[in-house]
């Protein structure tokens, strides 16, 4: 029986801003909307949808770099907001979080090398010897040698840079990895690099992998399981075979409709649906469905029920109204 590592119970993250600069009054944006996930370990759980759509807040509230407005993060049954002290620590070794712009992650004053051990020392895991040894057997299983640990992040190409962003996140031996989108400032043939070590690394070490991507292609070959996500919303959600063969929501298939084909073919045989990602907020929320504007299939009950997730068939999931 697999095990499950993470668990969100209606997890919510807002922020309120200004409505202008002169204006006293507070709008309030959804960023991620009651959440329900159950991940398990060792799987790989793809998370998509377009820009804005609350993938990356996600990925943080789940590692904990943010705090969720409402809701509940369970780790192995714990709830992460109430853990304290040496039990917070343990977590934080145990989830980490690999960013879509390694160079805006890494330090541009230290070496990378440094920036590798950086996590043991704050952990206080061996001494300094044993941790110089850790952090070249690291670098040695991502692909960096020892002379490219004295350099510094500048000096190395963007590939090369996300290599030492997996080094510096394995090194403690996590548990759990967030994802976010660590491949889209990559040139393509790096991409594949990247794709490979990060399968090798889940097979050598037993990790558990959210990875968030709007490139659905690369969600595909690497996930077992697949979440869509529209205006902080999950609105589908299935195994990967399932939801790629047999979409139901509309907006999944406007995804699936966009992905390019190598032949005219092979092209989704999905209706395109019109319209801008428009995230309403503070006294412009919507009563309906959030989907509904953008809909091809949309009914007039769609404007004032807000579908729930439901399960209409095993394991895949869908909110909306007309499925």
């Amino acid at each position: 029986m697999t095990l499950e590592i993470i668990r969100t119970e209606g997890l919510s993250k807002s922020y309120e801003f200004s409505k202008g600069v002169f204006s006293r009054r507070k709008a309030v944006i959804n960023a991620v909307s009651d959440v329900n996930l159950i991940i398990k370990e060792g799987e790989i759980c793809g998370v998509v949808g377009e820009s804005g759509c609350g993938k990356s807040t996600l990925g943080r509230l789940l590692v904990g770099l943010e705090k969720p407005t409402s809701g509940k993060i369970l780790f192995r049954g714990e709830d992460v907001a109430a853990l304290l002290g040496k039990t917070l620590k343990d977590f934080r070794r145990k989830a980490q979080i690999i960013f879509q712009d390694p160079s805006a992650s890494l330090n541009p004053r230290q070496p990378v090398g440094s920036a590798i051990e950086e996590g043991l020392v704050i952990h206080r895991m061996g001494s300094k010897s044993e941790r110089r040894e850790r952090v070249r057997a690291i670098a040695e299983i991502v692909g960096l040698s020892p002379d490219q640990l004295k350099l510094y992040p500048h000096e190395l190409s963007g590939g090369q840079r996300q290599r030492v962003c997996i080094a510096r996140a394995i090194i403690l031996k996590p548990e759990f990895l967030i994802c976010d989108e660590p491949l889209s400032a990559l040139d393509v043939s790096i991409q594949a690099q990247i794709i490979n070590l990060l399968l090798d690394l889940q097979e050598r070490y037993g990790l558990t992998y959210v990875f968030i991507s709007h490139d659905l292609s690369v969600v595909h070959h690497l996930a077992d399981r697949v979440v869509v996500m529209y205006m902080g919303h999950v609105v589908e959600e299935a195994k990967k075979e399932e939801l790629f063969s047999h979409p139901l929501h509309p907006y999944t298939k406007l995804l699936l409709g966009s992905i390019p084909a190598s032949h005219p073919s092979l092209r989704k045989n999905f209706k395109y649906t019109a319209g801008e990602f428009l995230r309403p907020y503070g006294d412009q929320q919507v009563a309906g469905c959030i989907f509904e504007p953008r809909c091809p299939i949309r009914q007039k009950k769609c404007q004032t029920e807000m579908p729930p997730l439901r399960e209409v068939l095993p394991s895949h999931y869908v909110r909306c109204t007309l499925i």
